[in-house]
């Protein structure tokens, strides 16, 4: 423990574990096959990161999210951590220097996104490692019956009997029983191990708006809660429509999609994180990564796909501990919608064939090529040139990639990277022999270190700036150096990757399993169906609701959320009836008087009211005017 807690303190600057973090941790250390479940902001990454300090070798970490990868080796990295990422947006020699490094010690975590798994040269070096211990995250991936499986993760396993004495760690924020299971037989667990965190999150309130105006009571509950929160749609365009509707009601506002450039959600997070910005509108691209705790509210305008996304983007409120609220705005529109999602999910099987063949065409791969090849692709361009439905078309290439054809990867955002290729002798001949690139040279060993052993990042403005010269010029003298086999250069890429894991194939070999299709629609619309229940529940407490779903034990009721509070409401109007049908009757003793103006006098709910009325009327004592009004019968 004490071990554990001065690395904590040393890298990190906290002084205790959450009491999860700290079971998983040990768990781990000890060479136990360990699945931790935590929910978002339940600092996942310390379980993994913590051991691989403490621990001789490597830890390899696979996860699908590039971005999430280079945003924590970034954060490592600054701290003293040696860690390195390998993923499909790097070249073949980029990946087989960092390879190398990892065989020789040169790293204390090492990234690998799925697919890299497979790969001749991870397979061939693999053996050479001194690995400490594998974490698997997002580990629901590997499961079948997962919201977002990925055939690459079964990869895993056969990685496992390759290094049988080698320890596991699956980490998820949301799973159920079923996929719990599967992902302990998928892993191969020697040892059945599941550690669970606190799901109930008591200071979260989950609130289910029903309204035909989402828009003016979202104004509405923003202006109600104090403090900073997220605003979540599906579409980019209405991001930035109802971020312009909250700056015309003077309300602090910003949008954020995965359509903007790299450069513009950098700073677009970075101001909203500052709290610079109050709120964020954003689709479900925002929030990976984000480690803001003082967030109040999180609002759904838009029905999430499933419980277990809404879970993990509702959470990202309140990390801090206090009073937050998660709120979802519906209406019966949603009902049809949901519907048509599930439509547009799963193309006819015709149409997803068809989408392949256009997609392979568009990045001119021949039949029976592409096999393990990662090609830059963006998708609005392909639909547009094809005249596709954009999401039709993703939900098919996801098809795709599910039946093991193809992988896609979030986009990468990766920054320039250099790596002299001669050593300091021969680079110190090549400064001799060429006086025009000593400066620039000299310049690149002063602005960055390890240029000689790894693939660095570096910022051609910076070098730019620090050396009075046009930005073009400093990439014309890369080029030139690389050109000149002294550095291997490789400028920035802003792109997502699809990589073709099989080879491409003609129309009678492409094979979609019709069992799996349709196993794999009856459980989407398993979920969509689960997300309405919750949407347009009135009788059940919400965070039971969700623990149920999740298959965990559910306690008493939140006496929080929309549902409890209401009845608790009718609970104390049943209870106040006799005494409210007495007030009632005094005040309209005194003067005839509209409902509505019953209703502002007691403060009561209107059915509650109707109700008390009703008992009036029938027993007589009060009647209707010709106006509407209510008053004393005359009897």
């Amino acid at each position: 423990m004490n071990e554990h807690l001065e690395i904590l303190k040393k890298y990190w600057g906290h002084n205790s574990f959450h009491t999860t973090q700290f079971q998983i941790i040990e768990s781990i250390s000890h060479g136990n096959d360990t699945l931790g479940l935590m929910p978002t902001g339940g600092g996942k990454s310390i379980t993994f990161q913590l051991p691989a300090i403490e621990m001789d070798g490597v830890c390899l970490v696979i996860s699908p999210l590039i971005a999430l990868m280079n945003d924590q080796i970034s954060k490592l990295n600054a701290l003293g951590i040696k860690a390195k990422a390998v993923h499909s947006g790097m070249s073949y020699n980029e990946i087989k220097v960092s390879i190398d490094n990892a065989v020789y010690g040169g790293y204390k975590i090492l990234y690998l996104s799925p697919e890299r798994l497979k790969s001749d040269i991870f397979r061939a070096k693999v053996q050479q490692m001194n690995i400490s211990f594998i974490t698997v995250d997002e580990a629901h991936c590997i499961s079948e019956w997962g919201y977002d499986f990925r055939p690459s993760y079964l990869e895993i396993g056969k990685l496992r009997e390759s290094l049988p004495e080698v320890p596991v760690l699956a980490l998820t924020a949301t799973a159920t029983n079923e996929v719990v299971e599967d992902i302990q037989e998928k892993l191969k667990f020697r040892i059945r191990n599941v550690i669970r965190g606190e799901f109930t999150r008591e200071n979260l309130v989950y609130f289910v708006r029903y309204t035909d105006s989402k828009i003016a009571d979202l104004s509405k509950v923003v202006k109600s809660i104090h403090g900073t929160g997220i605003v979540y749609l599906r579409s980019r365009k209405k991001t930035r429509e109802i971020a312009e509707h909250l700056k015309k009601n003077k309300i602090s506002a910003d949008y954020f999609h995965a359509g903007l450039s790299y450069e513009s959600r950098v700073i677009k997070q970075k101001k909203w994180s500052n709290d610079e910005i109050r709120i964020m509108v954003a689709t479900n691209a925002f929030g990976l990564g984000i480690d803001k705790s003082n967030v109040r509210f999180v609002i759904h305008v838009d029905l999430p796909d499933s419980p277990e996304s809404y879970f993990q983007e509702a959470g990202r409120a309140g990390r801090d501990g206090k009073k937050s609220f998660a709120v979802l705005l519906v209406n019966n529109y949603d009902k049809s919608i949901a519907k048509q999602r599930l439509t547009n999910t799963y193309p006819e099987i015709s149409e997803i064939k068809r989408i392949y063949h256009a997609m392979a065409n568009y990045l001119q791969v021949p039949f029976g090529g592409g096999k393990g090849v990662a090609y830059e692709f963006k998708l609005f361009d392909f639909a547009s040139s094809y005249k596709l439905n954009s999401l039709v078309a993703f939900n098919a290439l996801k098809i795709l990639e599910k039946q093991g054809y193809i992988e896609l990867t979030d986009e990468v955002n990766s920054l320039s990277r250099i790596l002299f290729i001669l050593n300091r002798d021969d680079l110190y001949k090549f400064q001799i022999k060429n006086r025009k690139f000593d400066g620039f040279i000299k310049l690149l060993l002063r602005s960055y270190t390890g240029l000689f052993n790894d693939y660095t990042p570096i910022d051609e403005n910076i070098l730019a700036r620090r050396a009075n010269i046009k930005r073009d010029l400093v990439y014309n003298y890369l080029i030139k150096l690389s050109q000149m086999k002294v550095i291997s250069y490789i400028p920035s890429r802003k792109s997502p990757m699809l990589i073709f894991t099989e080879e491409r194939l003609d129309e009678k070999s492409l094979y979609i399993s019709h069992e799996f299709y349709t196993e794999r629609k009856k459980r989407t619309e398993k979920r969509i169906n689960a997300m309405l229940n919750y949407a347009f529940n009135r009788e059940e407490c919400r965070n039971n609701l969700l623990l149920k779903y999740f298959g965990l034990k559910t306690g008493k009721p939140c006496t929080n959320c929309d549902v409890c509070k209401s009845r608790l409401e009718d609970e104390n109007d049943a209870s106040r009836e006799n005494e409210l049908l007495s007030e009632v009757f005094e005040l309209l003793k005194k003067e005839s008087q509209y409902i509505g103006e019953l209703l502002l006098t007691l403060e009561i709910k209107e059915n509650t009211l109707n109700k008390i009325v009703k008992r009036l009327l029938e027993q007589e004592k009060i009647m209707y005017l010709k106006d509407g009004r209510l008053a004393v019968s005359n009897r």
